[in-house]
């Protein structure tokens, strides 16, 4: 196959989930559903935090970040699948492709940076309890959300660039519902070594280097717990990171499983099938998983939804 130059391409094509048109309409209703429900209940948590002046804390205020980082997460992605289903087509621009990698790019990093910070907020809650307040004070909080911002957004604009200097083969069919970023790569007929290169490395050090301080905030946190004389003090500090806990088991076991799984070319379909997980299932679950065993949050959610 001859290669063209990436700036001629006018568009690439979404094979999405599945090919069989009796499945469909009810793939449109399942996931126009799960779009919405991820979007009001994200919104709300927002709303209710910001509503309550008690919630006015580091742990609200990273909550609130991730809530509105997932509704953005969800909107680069689901939005386009769902017009795509209803009008039967599998076409992406070029230009839409590119915006749509560096916006998922952006808000994947968000995400994972904001559980870190939530774990370092748990960890100086815990652990320093005496000087939380001082050591996460406004001033810090902002400042991590701002400069994590800044970061992604750099590195994202880094894939999308190095991506746009590369030439496409006549076959621009991609097995996602999505344009991810390494089934475009293997889409190339230009040398993507480079690509690669940083691909692993931001992987290793956007990636991993947070999962790493997740990690290590978690065991100073179980550390101090075990030391705590009752078990209902253990209980209680334990029960205020029960909900990190299981949103940053969904959200890294679902991401690693994905990549994990496609290393395997023949695995493009069930990737982009478990993609599914951490783009929609993942921000869908956040707002119940954080308001059902959050006292705090039930009653920001009673008086907002009482007016």
């Amino acid at each position: 196959m001859e290669p063209s130059n990436g700036t001629q391409i006018s568009q690439f094509l979404l094979l999405g989930l599945s090919r069989a048109l009796e499945l469909q309409p009810l793939m449109f209703g399942l996931f126009l559903s799960m779009y919405l429900i991820t979007v009001f209940g994200n919104l709300v948590i927002i709303l209710a935090v910001s509503s309550d002046s008690h919630l006015h804390t580091p742990m609200y205020f990273f909550l609130s970040n991730l809530s509105l980082v997932d509704i953005c997460f969800t909107y680069t992605t689901i939005p386009k699948m769902l017009v795509n289903i209803q009008t039967q087509s599998k076409a992406i621009t070029y230009e839409g492709c590119i915006t749509q990698m560096y916006f998922y790019i952006l808000f994947v990093l968000l995400d994972n940076f904001i559980l870190t910070m939530m774990a370092y907020d748990r960890f100086v809650a815990i652990c320093h309890p005496l000087h939380y307040m001082v050591i996460m004070n406004p001033r810090l909080c902002g400042l991590l959300v701002l400069l994590s911002c800044i970061m992604c957004a750099l590195h994202s604009l880094l894939e999308s660039l190095m991506v746009l200097r590369l030439s496409f083969c006549s076959d621009l069919e991609i097995p996602h519902f999505f344009c991810e970023l390494n089934q475009v790569l293997q889409l190339a007929c230009s040398d993507t070594i480079l690509n690669n290169i940083i691909m692993y490395f931001s992987a290793g050090l956007l990636g991993v280097g947070p999962l790493a301080g997740i990690l290590y905030s978690y065991s100073k946190i179980l550390s101090s717990i075990r030391r705590i004389p009752s078990a209902q003090g253990r209980y209680k500090a334990f029960s205020t990171c029960a909900s990190h806990l299981s949103v940053v088991s969904l959200f890294y076991g679902t991401i690693l499983g994905v990549y994990l799984s496609s290393a395997a070319p023949q695995n493009a379909h069930s990737s982009a099938t478990a993609s599914v997980m951490y783009t929609l299932v993942t921000p869908m679950l956040n707002p119940f998983i954080y308001s059902l065993r959050n006292k705090d949050i039930k009653r920001a959610l009673e008086k907002f939804l009482g007016r």
